[in-house]
């Protein structure tokens, strides 16, 4: 008797048990939600951090197309919520330095051809390569210059110290074996408006520019009859010895049709400027910074056709992964149609797919038998008090048998009451007949017992 009155004490009501199935799906499910979400937590530390709000770009001298194009790009990351604050330099030489040893420079726009000797090329990536400047060289006109050999012995201007000018100056004139170590040859450090002023008073006897055919300078320069322009009759062997340089043709007129500048078909070198940045650039913002450069130079200009640049093409260095597939695909899916910050989420948390699937596939499969376990464990512990009932029955005193009258009662009550899902009729029904197999047992006990 104590022990049954222990069962049913210990069991919380028929109906209480059974009401709780529709919470079962959640406490069933919880389990993998919070296996899923630990997971998430976890790989979310492995995931990329948020992009920052602000860059650091070296480009060149104030006066320069370099920094021209940090202006335009600063602005248009502007409208993106990034602040890119673009930083005045001597020029690439300067820059490669920046990039190296200051820890808040981001990116550079270099000079192909400038990059120091001895400098590791794996510290930096390309992103892109942005646009090209020709090599200008400009002289007396009493010289006869066909090669760039004949330069021997002649002051030269190569631009200001630490500038791709210099370096990309003294790299052509050593490969044609010209050089200031022969104590003739003089290289002179000078920008370009102090060189053209040099040139004028003959203190120089030619000078070396690396700027764009739309630069003022280059339209003064071919208007003036006192000065000749070097061409660069074996241009093509320039570009075919030399990736970062391309063979560039300036057609008669070009530059002014109504001026007819240039007077003739030039033939000359133009290195690209390109735009690199340090391994730890942030992925997300590479893209964006690509999006700036296509709306600034994709029209090309008086070199290149419209949509050739920004390219892969033309980089001393190993190109970005993000930059080569921005370039080669353009932009994903969500940064074409969302918030660049919304994009720039989704596209760091898709690593935390990889968790989500691999938990929540095997923990979706187990939770229906698991549901169904907890559903019919809480019907089955009813069906060990009538076990109970039905094995205590024939030896049971009347105070017990009617305390299982009462408790049948009580069962067949809440059972009426109950809502129990569909796929669960077959384990309610047997549970009724059980009930009531017992109640039919319990009255032929009565029965028997009042005729003895």
């Amino acid at each position: 008797m104590r022990k049954k009155d222990n069962l049913l004490a210990h069991s919380s009501s028929f109906l209480q048990e059974i009401k709780k199935h529709q919470r079962d799906a959640f406490r069933t499910l919880g389990p993998a939600g919070i296996i899923t979400v630990l997971g998430f937590v976890i790989t979310f530390f492995f995931i990329e951090p948020a992009p920052p709000r602000s860059l650091v770009l070296a480009t060149g001298p104030g006066e320069g197309n370099y920094y021209k194009t940090g202006l335009a790009y600063a602005e248009f990351l502007k409208q993106k919520g990034i602040d890119l604050r673009v930083l005045e330099t001597a020029g690439s030489l300067e820059n490669f330095n920046l990039l190296i040893n200051d820890e808040d420079v981001d990116l550079a726009i270099v000079q192909g051809g400038a990059t120091p000797a001895g400098f590791d090329k794996s510290a930096v990536e390309s992103l892109a390569s942005l646009y090209l400047e020709p090599v200008w060289i400009f002289h007396r006109p009493a010289l006869e210059l066909s090669s760039l050999r004949d330069f021997s012995k002649l002051r030269i201007s190569v631009g200001d110290v630490g500038s791709g000018t210099q370096a990309l100056a003294e790299l052509l004139f050593e490969e044609n074996g010209v050089s200031s170590a022969d104590g003739a040859t003089r290289f002179i450090n000078a920008g370009a408006t102090e060189s053209i002023e040099m040139l004028e008073r003959g203190e120089v006897d030619a000078i070396v520019l690396v700027v764009s055919p739309q630069a003022p300078v280059i339209r003064q320069l071919l208007l003036q009859e006192r000065y000749r322009l070097f061409n660069f009759e074996r241009q093509d062997a320039y570009s075919k010895r030399f990736g970062f340089l391309e063979s560039v043709t300036i057609e008669r007129g070009v530059i002014d049709l109504n001026m007819d500048l240039p007077r003739r078909k030039l033939s000359l070198i133009a290195p690209y400027a390109n735009l690199v940045a340090t391994p730890s650039m942030h992925d997300a913002l590479i893209p964006l910074l690509l999006d700036a450069a296509t709306i600034e130079h994709f029209s090309g200009g008086l070199i290149m056709n419209a949509g050739e640049l920004p390219s892969l093409i033309g980089s001393e260095f190993g190109n970005n992964e993000v930059a080569r597939e921005y370039i080669k695909h353009g932009p994903s899916l969500f940064q074409r149609h969302l918030n660049f910050w919304v994009a720039s989420l989704i596209d760091r948390a898709k690593i935390m797919l990889i968790p989500l699937i691999a938990l929540l596939f095997p923990l979706i499969k187990l939770a229906p038998p698991i549901y169904r376990w907890r559903i019919r464990s809480r019907i089955y512990r009813w069906y060990a008090i009538l076990k109970g009932m039905d094995q205590r029955l024939s030896n049971s005193s009347t105070l017990e048998r009617q305390k299982f009258g009462l408790q049948l009662l009580e069962m067949e009550s809440e059972l009426s009451e109950l809502d129990v899902p569909l796929s669960y009729m077959q384990e309610f029904y047997n549970l009724h007949l059980h009930i009531d197999l017992v109640k039919r047992r319990l009255k032929e006990v009565e029965r028997v017992d009042s005729t003895a």
